[in-house]
């Protein structure tokens, strides 16, 4: 009998706290060498299960009885405080958070507007706002690059993108970075705030729509299955907002940090920024952003690998782990950078129905960001030991709340 299976010789769960944020990869290494599942407390006081191992990853994003409803595990979920799959208090009526066939309506509907050719043409602008942010700084001194420069890119990129008036980008900067911790005390206000706010620009869209995703969202039809509710349209621009977002934000921030981690990688990229595009997959291979997937709920008992998952069980993969356990020639010396590594395979975008929608955007914003900052700050090393480095302590996002580095400018 596995002792997965047998509840007196299970051992204790794996506690996702703040210290296993800080110190998640070499957590992470240390639990795939016991085996690609283990029981977890994914937040105070819920626990479910964590799947680490690749293939057993691809399997659970994609199994038919690991669904987004959490009726099975609700009790539960409301004991432990858990809100994100809630409509309305949570990231609930849109895709992220729905099941075949109310997902595949709704990702129809967001895809109908968020178009590549939209996110094609963000292009210009997005390298226009990354050279503005560097004409603000001084020619030379220290700054924090995530708030001078990671965190205000993709939050002004996001917020012309929706088309949320300027008066309100830094509010919402500030609400979403809390929205995806739930141990903050500022979790469930922030929701709050960038719910109402939303609501109400959805509502001026309704009555003056413009070239902007929300207007775009407001008005695209499905033939069978009609417009967005309102609900789903607040949903869907939260889900873009706070799922999106913060994850470039964080995905700049870990790329930067592992630069400054191998100089040789660094100075690599600056002599071949050809390389770029490639060294993006790398970073989200090694240290992406999006450091496990949103909850999955068993629906029915079911065997995950040779462990017994019960119904009502919360699961949730471990993205940026499965980086490390990719197969094939694809990840030679997995726990090594190489922004020329040839095919970084990850699942940092998920996989299957729920792979997310604004991949290229994310991709885009990065290549982009990354190309600037390389050419513009010629000299850039850390102002602080890198060990000392506060990361986000709860959630599903990995980063750094700050890094502080020395810099010129060109």
């Amino acid at each position: 009998m596995n002792p997965h299976d047998d509840p007196s010789r299970s051992p204790a769960p794996v506690v996702m706290d703040a210290a296993f944020k800080a110190d998640a990869p070499a957590r992470y290494a240390r639990l795939r060498e016991l085996g690609p599942i283990h029981r977890a407390e994914l937040q105070p006081g819920l626990e479910g299960w964590i799947v680490v191992g690749h293939d057993l990853a691809r399997e659970a994003l994609t199994h038919p009885a690991l669904l987004k409803d959490a009726t099975p595990a609700a009790e539960a979920l409301d004991a432990a405080g858990f809100v994100l799959h809630q409509p309305s208090v949570g990231l609930g009526a849109q895709m992220m958070e729905a099941d075949p066939p109310e997902h595949t309506r709704l990702r129809r509907l967001a895809a109908a507007a968020f178009t590549p050719r939209r996110t094609a043409e963000l292009a210009p602008r997005i390298e226009q706002i990354a050279h503005e942010l560097i004409n603000a700084m001084p020619t030379s001194g220290e700054m924090d690059l995530v708030e001078a420069f990671n965190a205000p890119l993709p939050a002004t990129v996001i917020a012309e993108l929706l088309g949320i008036p300027s008066e309100h980008h830094q509010d919402f900067r500030r609400w979403s970075s809390q929205a995806l911790r739930p141990t903050s005390p500022e979790h469930r206000p922030s929701l709050a705030a960038l719910h109402s706010l939303l609501a109400s620009v959805v509502t001026d869209k309704r009555r003056r729509p413009q070239d902007d995703l929300l207007s775009a969202l407001v008005s695209v039809r499905d033939q069978e299955a009609g417009l967005l509710s309102e609900e789903e349209l607040v949903g869907t621009a939260l889900m873009l907002i706070v799922a999106g977002h913060e994850s470039t934000v964080n995905l700049l921030g870990n790329a930067e940090l592992a630069l400054l981690q191998h100089p040789d990688q660094l100075q690599l990229l600056r002599d071949q920024p050809e390389l770029l595009p490639g060294a993006v997959e790398e970073f989200l291979r090694y240290d992406t952003s999006v450091e496990r997937s949103t909850n999955r709920y068993a629906a029915q008992d079911l065997k995950l690998g040779d462990v017994a998952i019960p119904r009502g069980a919360v699961l949730a993969v471990a993205l940026g782990s499965a980086g490390h356990d990719a197969p094939g020639a694809g990840c030679p010396a997995p726990a090594a950078l190489n922004v020329a590594r040839p095919d970084a395979r990850h699942l940092a975008f998920g996989h299957g129905i729920h792979h997310c929608l604004g991949a290229p955007l994310a991709r885009l914003e990065t290549t982009i960001a990354l190309r600037v900052l390389l050419s513009r700050l010629p000299e850039l090393e850390p102002a602080v030991p890198l060990d000392s480095l506060q990361w986000i302590d709860s959630g599903i996002i990995r980063g750094v709340l700050s890094l502080p580095v020395r810099y010129r400018t060109r």
